[in-house]
């Protein structure tokens, strides 16, 4: 594919930049590419301030930023911002309750310029057409902004009710008539939903059939089967004009990955690649995904994963192979291919992949509050796994996670 190279947007339009100013490489040391002296032309190399590539984002056909920045309670998140920001990044991923909304805000304060250069998401948790309308001013003020790019329904599913009548959202004409009023209102440019959800393949069925939903930003892994229900919604969303972001595709995974898998895939160590630079790789070699959003909480690996988006090229399906199975012989916490298939295999109606989800917030993110918080939100049912044969749950896991002793800790840690 050829990726289009573009500047920040503003409410008027982007403004396209030189095809051969984004020349770099993943170096080990994350730097770009020097210009070597000849006597020949040579072409103009990248300054880390370039914006990085960009892709339309569905039908909108706005650009934006392949590696976005996830600010979910960021240490130091003032400086991590004004970094990605000076690495090109031109997407930032807030929400209600990251707690970077008034960081961000004082930052466009201070910086009025920086704001027509990048696209601003946050969310919000509505359970009504009308809330999720007037929770928007919220989200300004706590931004200090008078319009945001994308909003979104913060993680549909179970969480807004055990029936799931959420699921009727995304194709109701309550909600496309919310939807259109905020776009009119100029609040909000486009509108859509996140989800991490075991029936997001539904949910984003049900999008792809109302035909209102302008993005999605969902719970993603780069070798999903073919045939997987999941693959097919992607499929219908991306035909129906919808932008899709990627979420919690590089969760999960220990030091073990880093260390072991780059010993195993051929591509990694041709193209000079960290394990993480490879899953981004991959990611991006999926052209239905139009971002991917990563939780980045220091200056290196903003370095890093700026350095494999400049150095991006389509990975074969066969090195995509050698990643995923390198990379699932290291006990990974997080599988983003869950269904749900697991709890029923075992026999439980614990969510079994939900739990190892916020272990992984837990022990890998240390984000220990909010695990417990998400933890204390589920009902007794889905939190309750005495009942389960771990056994069979492992091997129904398209991720082989190791629910035995993953969850051993979970009592202790999130109760």
């Amino acid at each position: 594919m050829a990726v289009p190279d573009q500047a920040g947007l503003d409410r008027r339009g982007w403004i396209k930049i030189s095809a051969t100013g984004l020349a770099a490489t993943a170096s080990s040391g994350g730097g770009l590419v020097a210009a070597q002296e000849t006597s020949e032309p040579v072409a103009k190399v990248a300054k880390l301030s370039d914006p990085v590539p960009t892709r339309p984002l569905g039908r909108s056909g706005i650009q934006v930023s392949m590696l976005n920045l996830g600010t979910f309670r960021n240490p130091g998140s003032d400086r991590i911002l004004r970094f990605s920001y000076a690495n090109g990044v031109r997407y930032f991923d807030t929400a209600d309750t990251y707690g970077s909304e008034p960081v961000i805000g004082r930052w466009l304060k201070e910086d009025p310029a920086a704001r027509k250069q990048i696209f601003l998401v946050t969310k919000e948790h509505p359970k009504t057409p009308e809330q999720f309308i007037a929770k928007l001013d919220e989200r300004l003020a706590a931004l200090q902004t008078d319009y945001v790019d994308l909003y979104l329904i913060h993680g549909i599913g179970s969480t807004y009710g055990s029936d799931y009548k959420s699921l009727d959202w995304p194709k109701s004409k309550e909600w496309k008539a919310a939807f259109e009023k905020i776009k009119r209102s100029g609040k909000a440019r486009l509108v859509g939903f996140s989800c991490h959800d075991q029936k997001r393949a539904e949910y984003l069925q049900a999008a792809a059939t109302g035909g209102f939903v302008d993005a999605i930003m969902v719970q993603y892994t780069p070798w999903l089967d073919r045939n997987a229900p999941l693959n097919k919604a992607l499929d219908a969303c991306h035909k129906a004009g919808i932008g899709l972001v990627s979420m919690k595709q590089v969760s999960g995974f220990g030091d073990k990955v880093l260390k072991d898998v780059p010993r195993h895939v051929p591509y990694l160590k041709a193209k000079n690649l960290t394990a993480y630079q490879g899953l981004l790789h991959a990611i991006w070699s999926d052209e239905r995904i139009s971002s991917t959003c990563v939780s980045m909480v220091n200056t290196d690996q903003i370095r890093e994963n700026t350095a494999a988006i400049r150095s991006f090229e389509p990975m074969k399906l066969t090195d995509i192979h050698y990643l995923r199975d390198a990379v699932l012989a290291c006990n990974r916490s997080l599988c983003a291919d869950c269904t749900g298939q697991c709890s029923f295999a075992g026999g439980t109606r614990a969510k079994l992949g939900d739990l190892t989800r916020l272990m992984t917030y837990h022990d890998h993110y240390g984000y220990r509050s909010e695990a417990r918080r998400l933890f204390q939100e589920l009902d007794s049912e889905s939190r309750d796994w005495a009942d389960a044969d771990l056994a069979a749950a492992e091997a129904a896991c398209p991720n082989k996670l190791k629910f035995s002793s993953l969850l051993a800790r979970a009592a202790d840690c999130l109760g």
